[in-house]
C-alpha cells in the first residue's frame, strides 16, 4: 500500500489525515494487503474488513462523515463489509451510500437473517429481498443466520437463494459463548461456507473448539467484536506499545488486536465496527506488514492477561 501524501490528498483526505496515512503506509514498510482465501472457493479479500453497527441510528450531522468512512474504505481497497436489517437504518444508509458512490462491484457485502416475529420463515424471506433493495444489488456475497435463531428454517431459504445465485456465500453468526456448543454441532453438521463469530486477545474461547472446526472443515470464518466492544482499549489504557509491536508494524493498539486476530490460521478476516475514515486507516493497516508467530502470539496472550482488569 504505497500511498504517498499527495494520493492521500486525491483521495479527499484533509492535510492532517494525509499525514496520519502517509505515517501509517510508511510504518507497515510500504506492503500490499494480507490476503486471505475462502476455502469453499478459494476468493481471496483483504485479512481486514468493516463492520456497520454504528450506521444504525447516527445522527444527521454525522452522515457525511460516515459517507467519506465508506468511500475511503472502498478508495483504499477494503473488500469486506457486514451489515444487518437489525442494525436500525444500516443497510438502508450503507445500501444508499455505495449507490451514489458506485462502489458496490468493489464490495464483498455480508448481511444477515434476524428473525424475531411469528411466522419466522416468511419472514426471513421478506429480510432477504429486503437486503437487496436496501443495498441496490441483485446478490449479496454472504447472507448469515443471524445467532442461528431459527436455524432449521433459515438455513433452507438461504441454501434456496444460493442455488438460485441471489447468495454466493452460505453462513450463520454469534457473539455468545453461551451458543457454542451448538454453534459446533451446526459448524460439524451443515455445509457452511463461511462463519462469523466472536474472538479477540480477550476472549479466545473460539480458539477451543470452534477454530479447530473451521480449520479441519474448511469453512471460512470472520470475527466480530475484535476489540470486545471497547474492553481491550480499556484494559491498556495510555500504556505504550510494548516493544514487540514493532517487530509486527503496529502503529497502534488497534494494529496489535487485529494483528492477533488474523494471525491465527483458521481466521479469514475480522469486521471492526468503523464508522470514521481514519478509523479505516488504522484498520486496514493491520492487513499489511508481519503478523506474529506462534511465540509472539503466546507473548501478546500473556502480556495482555499480566494487564489489570479495567
Amino acid at each position: 500500500m504505497k500511498l504517498s501524501r499527495r494520493d492521500a490528498i486525491k483521495l479527499g483526505l484533509g492535510t492532517g489525515a494525509a499525514m496520519f496515512l502517509t505515517r501509517t503506509a510508511a510504518s507497515a514498510q510500504e506492503s500490499t494487503y494480507i490476503m486471505r482465501t475462502i476455502p469453499s472457493s478459494g476468493e481471496r479479500v483483504p485479512a481486514v474488513g468493516m463492520g456497520t453497527r454504528q450506521f444504525s441510528n447516527p445522527a444527521s450531522e454525522l452522515i457525511p462523515t460516515l459517507r467519506e468512512t465508506v468511500r475511503l474504505f472502498a478508495a483504499m481497497g477494503g473488500k469486506v463489509v457486514d451489515t444487518s436489517p437489525s442494525y436500525g437504518r444500516a443497510e438502508v444508509l450503507f445500501g444508499e451510500m455505495i449507490h451514489e458512490l458506485g462502489v458496490r462491484d468493489d464490495l464483498f457485502l455480508a448481511t444477515k437473517i434476524s428473525v424475531r416475529g411469528e411466522n419466522l420463515g416468511q419472514e426471513g424471506i421478506e429480510q432477504m429481498r429486503n437486503s437487496l433493495a436496501r443495498m441496490h444489488t441483485e446478490t449479496i456475497d454472504l447472507m448469515q443466520v443471524h445467532n442461528i435463531r431459527d436455524f432449521e428454517t433459515q438455513w433452507r431459504n438461504v441454501l434456496e437463494w444460493k442455488e438460485r445465485g441471489r447468495v454466493r456465500y452460505a453462513g450463520m453468526t454469534t457473539s455468545s459463548v453461551r451458543q457454542y456448543d451448538e454453534f459446533a454441532r451446526l459448524m460439524e453438521t451443515k455445509a457452511l461456507d463461511i462463519v462469523q463469530l466472536d474472538y479477540s486477545l480477550g476472549q479466545r474461547r473460539a480458539e477451543e473448539r470452534l477454530l479447530p472446526i473451521a480449520l479441519d472443515r474448511g469453512i471460512g470464518v470472520l470475527v466480530n467484536l475484535p476489540f470486545g466492544r471497547g474492553r481491550l482499549f480499556r484494559r491498556v489504557g495510555n500504556r505504550p506499545l510494548p516493544e514487540w509491536a514493532h517487530e509486527i508494524d503496529c502503529s497502534s493498539w488497534g494494529q496489535v488486536f487485529l494483528k492477533f486476530i488474523i494471525s491465527h490460521p483458521a481466521i479469514t478476516c475480522p469486521i471492526p465496527g468503523t464508522d470514521k475514515p481514519e478509523y479505516v486507516i488504522d484498520n486496514l493497516g493491520a492487513a499489511t506488514g508481519s503478523l506474529p508467530d506462534p511465540a509472539l502470539r503466546k507473548r501478546m496472550m500473556e502480556y495482555y492477561d499480566s494487564l489489570p482488569q479495567a
